[in-house]
């Protein structure tokens, strides 16, 4: 299946705890980590959520 690179951009410091809670189920621990993830629905959602504090990246 394909995937999907996604990089935290700006911190989650500040951010609800369910937004920080969404950082650590993509994988996203630290500022600038990039994770390669399924490209699912569920996934594309969480990226929706949180467009402000991450980026797909190529």
């Amino acid at each position: 299946m394909a995937t999907i690179k996604v990089k935290q951009v700006k911190s989650r410091i500040g951010s609800p705890i369910d937004q920080k809670r969404t950082l650590d189920t993509l994988g996203l621990r630290k500022l600038n980590q990039v994770v390669e993830i399924e490209d699912t629905p569920s996934a594309r959602g969480m990226i929706r959520k949180l467009h402000h504090l991450v980026k797909v990246v190529d």
